[in-house]
């Protein structure tokens, strides 16, 4: 796997070269489908295509079904959005957001590598760092040309954990949320507060320096992941916890495998157990 953050300097000049690129706009804001939209539409890096949260990088929910509030997208709907955007194997892509990557960007970033897609970035700092330090920019609804790829992804499903491998306790879990959240404190969307038992709390947002967005030293991530031989990882929906899959790559780290459903889809079984700070051993 290539590495997985770029900078700045070296997506501009990934630009300006005749390689086949695609750079991905993946602000988001989760209570606001509409959002990430009008911030492309508002100012991009130049070329960069849409990628919607909510219509891209996931299926509707369907709590019913399980899957959580923003369930993976389907493999053939995904797979030829894919080839709209012209990407296949030999295509470098960039993808970036607005909050270091633990909103959408990294989310983008696993779902690419899911597909098979080794050649998937993250702009380290994100749409913040760009302004500052190249400050292109483009409005409105201009794409560039496009030319769409013929490729047929292979999923790799041995990077997913369902609910299942969730509850057999066999593998180390990182609970992404705030810790207000992972201790049953506070639950602003979910039914249930609390976290999955046994659990360990690493705040997606704790990878990044909060002042510029970037991810932490490579050397500073690893030492705050626990050591574990398998690591499955979640969060509210299964959005930030690529974020702490993402950590794990930079630190040079076995990737975790993600729990899709995450809190949204574990707190609505009621047969399922849960675990506060007080009720923890």
């Amino acid at each position: 796997m290539t590495t997985a953050l770029v900078d700045v300097n070296t997506l501009a000049s990934w630009m300006d070269a005749d390689e086949p690129l695609v750079v991905l706009d993946c602000r988001a804001r989760l209570m606001d489908a509409s959002a990430g939209r009008a911030m492309w539409q508002e100012g991009h890096i130049p070329g960069a295509i849409h990628a919607d949260m909510a219509k891209d990088l996931a299926s509707p929910a369907n709590h019913e079904n399980g899957g959580g509030r923003h369930p993976l997208p389907k493999k053939d709907t995904f797979a030829e959005q894919l080839r709209q955007w012209g990407i296949s194997p030999q295509t470098r892509v960039v993808v970036y957001d607005d909050a270091g990557g633990q909103l959408a960007a990294a989310r983008a970033w696993w779902l690419l590598l899911w597909a098979g897609q080794g050649n998937v970035h993250v702009l380290d700092g994100g749409w913040q760092a760009w302004q500052e330090e190249d400050g292109r920019v483009e409005q409105g609804e201009t794409l560039p040309q496009i030319t769409p790829s013929n490729w047929q992804p292979s999923f790799n499903d041995n990077m997913i954990a369902t609910a299942d491998d969730v509850a057999r306790g066999d593998a180390l879990l990182l609970d992404g949320r705030a810790g207000e959240r992972y201790r049953g404190e506070n639950e602003p969307i979910d039914p249930v507060a609390g976290h999955i038992p046994g659990a360990v709390n690493l705040p997606s947002s704790d990878t990044l320096d909060a002042s510029t967005h970037h991810l932490l030293a490579a050397e500073e991530l690893d030492s705050m992941m626990p050591q574990s031989d398998e690591t499955i990882a979640y969060c509210g929906s299964g959005v930030s916890a690529c974020q702490l899959i993402l950590a794990h790559a930079v630190a040079g780290r076995e990737l975790p495998r993600l729990y899709p459903g995450s809190w949204s889809e574990w707190s609505r079984d009621p047969d399922r157990p849960v675990e506060t700070n007080e009720t923890a051993n």
